[in-house]
Formats: C-alpha cells, structure tokens, sequence
C-alpha cells in the first residue's frame, strides 16, 4: 500500500490560542443529548504532554518518513487472534500517564490509546537500549503474576517489538483490575522507542481488534463492575501546557467542557470509528469542496497527535495551502506564510468547526475510502467521550 504523507511545520514559537467553536451533530445531522445518565468521575488519570518520537529524534538530526498512517487500523481484522498489533503511528504521540502494575505496585507512564486495545509494558525480559531507558516491569517481584506462553509481536517501521503475555493486576486511576493481561516486552529494536516518554501502551478500543484475543483494560472495568457508568474521557490541553490534561473513567467532568455534550453512534465495534454521512463538507477561503457529500468515515485516535486527511483529497489541499513537498514524504510552507494559510472548516449537521492554522501544524493523508483521523490536533478543542454501554462517542467544546 501506498500514500502521499504531508507535515505541515512552522519552526516558530507554539501558538497559546486555544479554539473554542460550537457541539458536534449526531450522526443524522441532528443535534442531540444522549439518554445517558452522566456521573462526576471518580476516577482520574492526569497525563502529561510532551514532544512526540518524531520530534525528540528530529532534534538529534534524524528525521523520520512518514508511513501511511491506515497501517494503524486496516490489519486488525484478519490479524487479531494472531497477536500481531501494528503501531507505525506512534511518531506522532504527545500525551502519557501514570498507571502501576502488579503487587507490591510497579509504577509506569503509559500512553492511553483509543486506536488500540491492548496493554503492554516494558519489561525485564528486554535488554535492548529502548528498554533499559525505561522502566521496566520485573514479573518475579510481584505476588499476583500470572505467567503464559502466548507471544505476541508488533510490527513497526523496519523493526518489530516482541513480547509475551501475563496476567496481573492493575491500577488505573484507583480502579484496581485483577487478572488483566499485560504484554511484557522482550525485544524493542530500533531507536523509536529509545525517546518514547512512556514505558508502554494501553489500548482503549474494542476487544474485536485486540492482539491474542486477550480482554482489554476497559472491558475487565465494566466486566468487574468498577465503573459507576461505563465510559471514560478525554480533556486534552493545548500547546502552552504540559499539565492539565487528563482521561477520566466512569464519568465526565461538567469543568472541563461547555455547554452540552453531544452524541454521534459508533459505526464500527473495532475502534472509535464514527460516521459522517452526508453532512460534513470541508470549507477553504469560504469556498465550499463538496468532500464526504457521499459520506464519510472518521477514527477519534488518541494515539495520534495528527489530523489524517484521505489521500483523494491531498492534492487539491496541498495546493489550496501553497505547501511544497520534502525528500521525506512531508510538506512544508514557509514561517512567514502561515498567517496567510486558510482557516479549515468542517460542517457537522449545519454547524462549522473552524481549526486555524495554529492548529493544523501536522496532517497525514490515507488510503482507501475517505478516512478522516480525528487525532489530538482536532481533540484539543473537544472534551470527548467515549460510551462502551451505548456505543457512542460524545463532543463537547473544551472549557
């Protein structure tokens, strides 16, 4: 498979704006509150933003190529039982938190994945120099493990993370998990890892796409029943903070979002993959592009700090934006123009959701159907939901 790959870069000062715009339609165009009986989250976990993968190598003089960014999504389906999980976008990653595992309780920083649904962590089993720059979970010292001889494996660029699965028990939040699976980490070549700020990965997606069958963080809460109502939440800070920022399980936080929380179904139980059937049109200069007139599909991907555009429509945006292609399967404009770039306007239901240039610093294009990838560029301005009971995904403007 193939794709064109833009990055859109300006080496200036981060922009402190923060975009404040209006709710999100449903997936009918026509906005609603869902039934769902809402609860003050008891449990909290904050995360921590800072520079992603790409840009702590970018800063050591490697630059990375851009991968087709679908990589992430597309093999799930037939690979699911197999334990194999690609994770080509992690590039891109800019916020992680705290979880511990095991007992006595071993403490790592763990990025919270809603295009993913497995747990994994460094571990002991692992002497490469990704691991031994991290954390690394030691199974012997702790009473509750439970080993097993599944392995899994994990493509990535030119290299591949190994590992094999176990079970114990877990914290996040203060929501303590027992009997979870846990990927333990043997093998991390390559240097992408090496500057990864987090010890590991907690995928929040649908058990359909988890590596090796095995039951994810989320399901083992509702299927233990530690959760007041079965959901959790992302409040994810702009660019002039690395604190504040948090994932909130059980129930939504009235502080961090204005006015009403607004609901579109999940169209696939795999990841977070909404519909946009019909009411989304792209705005440029106030010119109207007619794109997903036919419909739409969007991922809300956590895991990504990027705003994935499908591939059909890269050319004319491109141009649209004067931006000029790299040797590294990127785009650029130049500093003094960015003032000068127009603003990108998504329609939802009769209701335009601006994102300025200061937002859309980075994008990456897909393949295959029209795809958007709703990464960290379009959820900081939303507080969003994540509803396992009613299958739905909720948006309301970030306070």
């Amino acid at each position: 498979m193939t794709s064109n790959v833009i990055l859109i870069e300006y080496y200036t000062l981060e922009s402190c704006h923060l975009l404040r715009t209006s709710v999100i339609a449903d997936a009918c165009g026509d906005q609603k509150m869902s039934d769902v009986q809402i609860f003050d989250p008891p449990h909290r976990v904050p995360l921590t933003k800072t520079k992603s993968i790409r840009k702590r190598l970018q800063e050591q003089g490697v630059r990375l190529l851009f991968t087709d960014p679908a990589l992430k999504y597309e093999p799930y389906r037939s690979l699911a039982m197999s334990a194999i999980e690609p994770i080509d976008n992690y590039a891109d990653t800019t916020y992680y938190g705290p979880i511990t595992v095991g007992t006595p309780p071993q403490s790592f920083g763990v990025l919270f994945d809603t295009g993913s649904a497995n747990l994994w962590v460094d571990s002991i089993y692992c002497n490469t120099q990704a691991c031994n720059s991290h954390t690394k979970f030691n199974p012997q010292s702790s009473s509750t493990f439970t080993s097993t001889n599944q392995t899994f494996y994990l493509p990535y660029g030119a290299g591949s993370l190994d590992g094999v699965f176990g079970y114990d028990t877990v914290n996040v939040g203060g929501i303590v998990i027992t009997n979870q699976e846990v990927g333990l980490s043997t093998n991390e070549p390559g240097q992408n890892f090496v500057v990864a700020p987090f010890d590991g990965i907690l995928g929040l997606s649908y058990p359909s796409i988890s590596a090796g069958g095995e039951t994810p963080v989320m399901d083992n809460m509702m299927q233990q029943n530690l959760l007041q109502a079965d959901l959790f939440a992302f409040y994810l800070t702009g660019y002039c903070s690395q604190q504040g920022s948090e994932v909130a399980f059980g129930g939504v936080d009235n502080s961090k979002y204005q006015g009403q929380i607004y609901w579109t179904a999940v169209t696939a139980e795999t990841y977070w993959q909404i519909a946009i059937n019909g009411f989304l049109t792209l705005f440029i200069n106030n010119q109207a592009t007619g794109w997903c007139s036919q419909g739409c599909q969007a991922i809300v991907d956590t895991g990504t700090s990027q705003l994935t555009c499908p591939q059909q429509y890269l050319g004319y945006l491109m141009q649209s934006i004067g931006a000029q292609a790299d040797q590294y399967g990127g785009y650029y404009v130049d500093c003094s123009e960015v003032s000068n770039l127009p603003t990108l306007s998504f329609t939802i239901g009769g209701v335009n959701l601006p994102l300025p240039p200061s937002a859309y610093i980075s994008m990456v294009s897909s393949n295959g159907q029209p795809l958007w990838i709703l990464g960290d560029v379009f959820l900081r301005q939303y507080y969003s939901v994540y509803d396992r009971a009613n299958n739905q995904v909720g948006f309301a403007t970030a306070a």
